[in-house]
């Protein structure tokens, strides 16, 4: 923790350092990135000192979402090496409603918002956006003909569809409320001279695209690249006609956010060259998986569900008194849902239980998963009542339990014991008990007189309980 805190001191100063040539007055006057006085700190500084980037964006098919317990999407994963670059944590906030997340956005609840927002003048007005990613048209998306597949030939198809915006006169458009579809269709009635049944509808683009394909509503508009990923998913619809030339995309932050604006700009720049870009891109946009993703159970956007023992999970969790959700996020940080999991340690099992536990809470590898998962629950509460004594708060004590769950609760012990000789909180988890349980593989602390159980390898279990929450954050954005 000690080190990575000088790492995160060392590249907020560098940072700072090559900003400063290129800021302006109220940069050097300390005015840049905030509100209000020269005491406050700008959204750079902020960011590294809290240690979590917050970028806001939507959850939709291509961006974000959860694949069987994993958190996935587009701009999730550019958000998420955004952050790695900043050595921060990324936190996400969820909103389909652009003009939700710009408000958002200009409260300073977020600091990014990571969509891929149209660049135009009414927006310039309220954000500052980011040097454009790359660049969409707006597409109309319409139903093929009924019967489409056993047309003779591809003009037969072709009459049936609406191939120039002109033809769109007197036709009824469902679009999303207060995005830059329904500016482009106004300004298509302008330059017609004639009108188009404009329906501004709460949906979002990708609910549209499906009504469409189902036959609901019969045209909507799309960005490019929304709609080539949807065709996939629907082939009775038909994306190739343009209602707009090409526009940039981009990312936004607040105005007056310089110095965070030109770090992000420098490291799109260097990342859109990179391989992992490429790979992304084709990840997302070009990947034949995602058809067989698109249709999975446990696919986010068609059911709420983790994995195929989420009745389960949600049974003995409130058993156990947890957010359901954490108790599947620690499942799958164990096994991955995956009943037959073996680690190089013989841990075996969903709940990946030493052999020695299995034993004490009688299952063996025959068990059941529903028997699995309620030794885990039984071995949870053991710890749970070893800990409450001394931790009140139950949330905190959590992370103790998740700790003990991985490392063992002798070394999460000891770190207590090191964390009060030290003057540290020894009821709290971070950056206290963690920063200990972190320093008990260096001899100078696993050799204190306070220590009682020797060397412990505790990045492990500081990690674990990091990425168990972190998992958790994503799973109570997507599930009830």
């Amino acid at each position: 923790m000690l080190l990575k805190k000088r790492i995160k001191f060392f590249i907020y100063f560098l940072v700072i350092a090559l900003a400063i040539p290129a800021c302006n007055l109220c940069d050097r006057t300390g005015l840049d990135d905030s509100d209000s006085g020269l005491d406050t700190l700008s959204r750079l500084e902020q960011i590294i000192k809290r240690d979590t980037l917050i970028a806001i964006t939507d959850y939709n098919s291509t961006n974000y979402f959860i694949y069987r317990g994993t958190p996935m999407g587009y701009q999730y994963e550019r958000a998420r090496e955004l952050a790695d670059h900043l050595r921060v944590e990324l936190k996400v906030i969820t909103e389909n409603n652009i003009d939700s997340a710009i408000q958002i956005l200009k409260q300073g609840t977020g600091d990014l918002i990571a969509m891929d927002l149209t660049i135009n003048f009414s927006r310039r007005k309220q954000i500052d956006f980011i040097d454009p990613h790359y660049q969409t048209r707006q597409m109309l998306v319409q139903r093929k003909p009924k019967g489409w597949r056993n047309m003779r030939t591809y003009d037969q198809v072709e009459k049936h569809l609406i191939r120039s915006p002109i033809q769109l006169i007197g036709k009824t458009v469902h679009v999303q409320k207060n995005t830059v579809y329904v500016s482009r269709l106004k300004n298509l009635m302008e330059e017609m001279g004639d009108s188009i049944h404009i329906v501004q509808v709460d949906h979002d683009t990708e609910e549209l695209i499906k009504r469409v394909a189902n036959g609901d509503i019969k045209y909507t508009v799309a960005d490019e690249h929304i709609a080539k990923v949807n065709l996939r998913y629907y082939p009775d619809i038909d994306t190739r006609t343009a209602l707009s030339f090409p526009q940039n995309v981009a990312w936004a932050v607040k105005p007056g956010n310089d110095t965070l604006r030109r770090t992000i700009n420098d490291w799109q720049q260097s990342f859109k060259g990179s391989y992992y870009a490429n790979v992304l891109h084709n990840k997302y946009f070009k990947n034949p998986r995602s058809k067989r993703i698109f249709h999975s159970a446990y696919y986010s956007l068609n059911d709420l569900r983790l994995s195929e023992y989420d009745e389960i999970i949600k049974e003995e969790a409130k058993e156990l008194g947890w957010d359901w959700r954490l108790l599947a996020s620690m499942i799958y940080q164990e096994s991955q849902f995956s009943e037959n999991a073996r680690s190089w340690a013989g841990a075996y099992g969903i709940m990946q239980m030493m052999p020695q536990t299995m034993r004490r809470f009688s299952i063996d590898s025959s068990s059941s998963i529903k028997e699995q998962i309620n030794a885990g629950i039984e071995y949870i509460k053991w710890l749970d009542h070893q800990f409450k004594d001394k931790i009140e708060d139950p949330e905190e004590r959590k992370k103790f339990i998740l700790a003990s769950y991985n490392v063992g609760l002798a070394h999460v012990m000891d770190a207590m014991r090191l964390a009060e000789k030290y003057g540290k909180d020894p009821t709290k988890w971070n950056e206290n008990v963690a920063y200990y349980l972190r320093q008990k593989s260096k001899p100078e602390f696993y050799q204190d007189s306070v220590v009682r159980y020797g060397y412990a390898r505790g990045e492990e279990p500081f990690k674990y309980v990091n990425q168990i929450y972190e998992r958790y954050q994503h799973y109570q954005n997507i599930i009830d």
